[in-house]
């Protein structure tokens, strides 16, 4: 461990009470364990350098959680006036702001010394009306609030348009036939942006912000997008059409990532969190705006000089919100964060000002957020952050759940849906334009079944959402899969859609399963996994762990993308869509044995729940399925078991034979 941590120990007042002279005493009971056979004893003589390594880390996630916890107003008050003339921040208002805002920083919701501070009442008014309306913000916030989700909006039309417009290049470019060649090269044509992402396009994320600042990224990666969507709208063979898609993933990927981060750091706490979820929700709105653009421009009809005008103009159309994004992302403030990685507290002060209605308000988070920059840049841990995601227990579990979050959320089979839509309906005996205005519907139903999980991930959970949707995922494709053993025609004209004579059972409970699919997707694995992932490391190795986990799912993304055409070649319909039904089955019994639930848990409660070893848990979550019937189908009063209790109670046993 390094000298760092252990001078920074000494003088922190969160760890002082760990430093008590009476925390070497051993329980007297242990002062003849070395009477016991060496087989025992080992058993109770506790690991030092373990010890002091896992204190260490929960010392820095304890820092990090709060870096203000411990200091008393008047220290507080001398550390923010420092903080303003360190920053050239002198004028009196700054000053007086830095010193009441650093006071505020501890405990932002706590406001009974507000009179003794100094705040005026006014500023009460604002922190109060902050506590109690937390959606009333500064204009430019909602500014940056309608960007992000714009920049979402951007992603789902970039990945949908490509649904309706494969219904007519794969013919003009030779690739639409039933043969294998055909089907490997629309799936990789469809794919390129994602393994564009997942190879080179997330791993330019850190670069991009660090050269260009948030506002650069996002606008520079709104203009790859731009760019490309136009390119892709004038390409004339299989292989050009791959190479404009593969330059998309250089916007979609570091976008994918900049966006939330710039959205987290403008934003109060109070919002913080829904603003992060609802870059799923306008995701899905993209995704339906993509369909619905399918559908608008299906009836073009070609020029003398020009083939597919129809599907030049659905590639292209996702340029629009990108081109939108472009025009206004620099009357957004720079993140002040990104100002503060670079020195410009002053700058940071600035933009922060326009956040936020008073200076108070500014200086409250500038002062936390610079505290929390410095306890982040002083915490050494003696090793590679990359090599602590799988040497510390702790960091292997979270990443363990988030990468079974992450890999279920393209292998549960939505983006196949989200992709293929219009062919399967295609297949199952609808015209093109009523596959294209069907699948317009699964936008739909995406997008209004998000809107719910902002409310439902916290109440219901996310360990209880996965476990409720995976089932029933299951059996929707296979109901979906099934349908297409009904036979495709009868004898009685369709007179519900504008198609030849076909069997309206088949059509109709093909859309069903698609539908119901949705339905189910839309508040459990749609919004989890990005949830679940940005919550479940720790402070310290966080943006290492989110980068693993979107480069996951990317890449699993173009695995189903480029694999699909072929598996349905191969597994037809029905083996298809029971294929991604058997992986929901996977995913469900992956969820209950190794997924702890983090709904509402501070970061010390997280500590505890992934210090839980592995077994522990699986064996948890088996007793949970008798538990379930017996609660709930069986009607009997039973209680259900804490898990965690039980682990703190055995903890306190070991405590009792261990060093304190």
């Amino acid at each position: 461990m390094s000298t760092s941590i252990e001078e920074h120990e000494k003088e922190d007042p969160i760890v002082k009470r760990q430093l008590s002279p009476n925390s070497h005493i051993e329980n007297k009971s242990l002062r003849d364990r070395d009477s016991l056979s060496p087989a025992i004893a080992s058993r109770y003589r506790p690991s030092v350098a373990l010890s002091a390594a896992e204190r260490a880390r929960r010392n820095i996630n304890a820092r990090l959680a709060n870096p203000l916890e411990g200091w008393t107003n008047e220290e507080l008050r001398r550390k923010g006036r420092a903080y303003a003339y360190q920053h050239a921040l002198a004028e009196r208002d700054d000053v007086r702001a830095l010193e009441i805002g650093a006071c505020l920083a501890r405990d932002p919701e706590d406001l009974s010394h507000a009179k003794e501070l100094g705040i005026t009442e006014e500023e009460l008014d604002v922190l109060e009306k902050e506590l109690s309306h937390r959606w009333s913000q500064p204009r430019i916030l909602y500014l940056v609030i309608v960007l992000c989700s714009v920049c979402a909006a951007v992603q789902g039309m970039d990945e949908t348009v490509v649904n309706g417009a494969q219904l007519f290049y794969a013919g003009q470019f030779g690739i639409g036939d039933d043969d294998a060649r055909s089907t490997w090269l629309v799936g990789l044509t469809n794919a390129a942006p994602y393994v564009c992402c997942a190879f080179v396009g997330c791993w330019l994320t850190t670069p991009f912000n660090d050269w260009f600042g948030r506002r650069g990224t996002i606008f520079i990666t709104c203009l790859f997008s731009a760019i490309a969507c136009l390119w892709q709208g004038f390409v004339n063979t299989w292989w050009h059409m791959f190479i404009a898609r593969f330059a998309l993933g250089f916007g979609i990927g570091p976008k994918s990532a900049t966006v939330p981060i710039y959205a987290a750091e403008c934003a109060p706490p109070a919002i913080r969190g829904a603003l992060v979820m609802q870059w799923q929700m306008w995701t899905a709105f993209g995704i339906m705006v993509g369909y619905a653009s399918d559908l608008a421009f299906y009836g073009v009809s070609d020029t003398p000089n020009i083939t597919g005008l129809n599907w030049r103009l659905m590639m292209a159309s996702a340029m629009f919100p990108a081109v939108i994004v472009c025009c206004f992302v620099f009357m957004c403030p720079e993140s002040p964060r990104w100002y503060m990685s670079k020195g410009r507290h002053a700058a940071a002060y600035e933009a922060m000002c326009t956040l936020r209605f008073n200076k108070i308000q500014a200086a409250r988070d500038l002062f936390y957020m610079a505290e929390l920059l410095k306890a982040e840049e002083n915490m050494k841990i003696g090793q590679s952050k990359i090599r602590e995601l799988w040497t510390v227990p702790r960091n292997r579990r979270a990443m363990l759940a988030s990468e079974i979050v992450m890999f279920m959320q393209q292998f549960c089979g939505v983006n196949v849906i989200a992709y293929y839509s219009s062919s399967i309906f295609s297949d199952s005996g609808f015209t093109d334009q009523s596959a294209l205005a069907a699948s317009l519907g699964f936008g739909v139903i995406n997008f209004v079944f998000a809107i719910p999980a902002v409310y439902t991930i916290d109440t219901f959970g996310r360990r209880n959402l996965l476990l409720t949707t995976f089932p029933l995922m299951s059996l929707f494709l296979l109901f979906t899969g099934f349908s297409f053993w009904i036979p495709p025609t009868d004898s009685t004209p369709n007179t519900v859609l504008d198609s030849p004579p076909g069997n309206t059972a088949r059509v109709a409970c093909i859309a069903l399963g698609i539908y119901l699919f949705g339905v189910v997707y839309s508040p459990g694995e749609g919004p989890v996994p990005f949830t679940y992932s940005a919550e479940a490391y720790p402070l310290y190795v966080r943006t290492i762990g989110m980068s693993l986990a979107t480069a996951t799912t990317w890449f699993f993304n173009a695995m189903l993308s480029i694999t699909w055409p072929s598996l349905l070649r191969a597994f037809e319909a029905q083996g298809a869509f029971g294929w991604y039904a058997g992986w929901n089955v996977v995913g469900w019994w992956a969820v209950l044995l190794f997924l702890p639930e983090t709904k509402g848990k501070t970061l010390e409660e997280l500590d505890q729940v992934f210090s839980i070893p592995t077994r522990v848990h699986a064996g948890y979550g088996l007793r949970q399925i008798p538990y379930f019937f017996n609660r709930y189908i069986f009607r009997r009063k039973v209680e259900p078991e804490d898990l965690f209790e039980r682990e703190r109670r055995h903890q306190n046993d070991l405590e009792e034979m261990h060093v304190v």
